[in-house]
Order: C-alpha cells, then structure tokens, then sequence
C-alpha cells in the first residue's frame, strides 16, 4: 500500500526535483562569477586620500552590497525582488526570474566573502616571490595564486552549494513551484506526512551528490599542498 502510495506521488515529487536543480543550476552560473567580481571589489584599493584616512568607493558599495544581501532574509529579498517593480514602476516580473535574480545576488555576497578570505589567505611573500621571477600581476594571480585559493575555498564553497539546494525551498513563498511545494500540496491532497518524507530524503540525496562531487574535487587538488 506504501509503496503504491509513493509511486504514485514521485512523479510530481520528481518535477519539483527537477525545479530545485534548475534553481541551483542557475544560481551557481551567475552568482559564482559574480562572487569572485565582487572578491576583487571588495580588494580593489582604487580610491583617494583625504587627510589620514584612505577613501575607498568601490570598496566601500561592495562592503556595503554585502552587508545587505548577508544581513537580511533571503525570503525577505524574494519578496522585494518580486514585488517591488510591480509597486515602484508597476512591472510585473516572471516568478522564475526573480527567484534566480534573488537567489544569484544573494549567495554572490557569500561567495565573495569566501573568494576573498581564500585570496587574503595567500601570504604576501608570494607575490613578491613571483614579481622577482619577472611575473607580471596578471600571471602571478592567475598562475600561483588562483590554483591555490581554488583549493583553499572548495569546503566552504561546497557548504554553501548545500545550503542552496536546501534553500531553493523558500521560493514557495512567492509561488515558485519546486520541490517543497509540490510536497505541500500532495500532503493536502492525500492528507498524508509521507510527501513531505519523500521530499526530505530527495534534498538528502541531492546534497549527498553535491558533498560527492566537491569530495572529489578535493582529493584531485590534494597534489597541491600550497
């Protein structure tokens, strides 16, 4: 009877699986890159003195940038980045493109936190090291320094990629169907908990890839011992 009951919900169970991928897919696209623009942002010494004090703006709007996206809910920003064109300028925006917008800006203020302690990580002696063997900036950063902050940012990097898999859940609150809403809405039809079971083991499985796949980036990278 068990059985017949979860072989009749997986196939709704399996198309919010596949939304949660597309979230996840999505997100990590963009905001992976974004994340390491916004490391070199947060880096960039570009600025002026006034008096004793070093002004630094660009700096100064990523720390800034970073501290609104990591300081506040992500649901919250869901709702803002959904709703906000529609009051502000009366245009309607696609669910599944705020969602991707919301999720993408938002973990790329974590990402380039992470990407960032991982480049401050490298000791200075290095980039001296590299400028005396005829190095240019260009080639020091991505020749010796980048192999080694890629190493130095996998663990947190994967945790992060969980954390997403798990956060793709809190688009239901502006109707983004994914796995955690069909879950809801088999359990109010079947009046039954075994959904939201199902759906717990299929995040579980997903994440379990996820670790698979960053423990293995990590053992390819054990030859580097930077």
């Amino acid at each position: 009877m068990i059985f017949d009951k979860i072989t009749g919900m997986m196939p709704v169970l399996l198309d919010g699986t596949v939304d949660v991928i597309k979230i996840f897919f999505w997100t990590v696209i963009l905001s992976v890159p974004l994340g390491f623009l916004v490391a070199l942002g947060r880096n960039l010494r570009l600025g002026f003195r006034i008096g004793r004090f070093d002004v630094r703006p660009i700096s100064w709007i990523v720390q800034l940038y970073q501290l609104i996206m990591r300081g506040t809910p992500l649901m919250l920003q869901l709702m803002f980045i959904m709703y906000a064109p529609y009051y502000l300028w009366h245009v309607s925006m696609n669910r599944f493109t705020a969602t991707i917008f919301a999720f993408a800006i938002n973990y790329a203020a974590y990402f380039g936190e992470i990407f960032r302690s991982g480049i401050d990580s490298i000791p200075r002696g290095q980039y001296e090291a590299a400028k005396m063997l005829g190095y240019t900036k260009t080639q020091t950063f991505f020749r010796i320094i980048l192999p080694q902050v890629v190493k130095r940012v996998i663990p947190p990097t994967g945790s992060e990629f969980m954390v997403l898999i798990k956060d793709s859940a809190l688009a239901n609150v502006i109707g983004q169907p994914q796995l955690f809403d069909s879950a809801k809405k088999l359990m109010s039809s079947s009046s039954s908990i075994l959904p939201l079971v199902i759906a717990g083991v299929i995040f579980l499985i997903l994440n379990a890839v996820v670790e698979y796949a960053f423990k293995l980036c990590e053992k390819k990278l054990n030859y580097y011992k930077g």
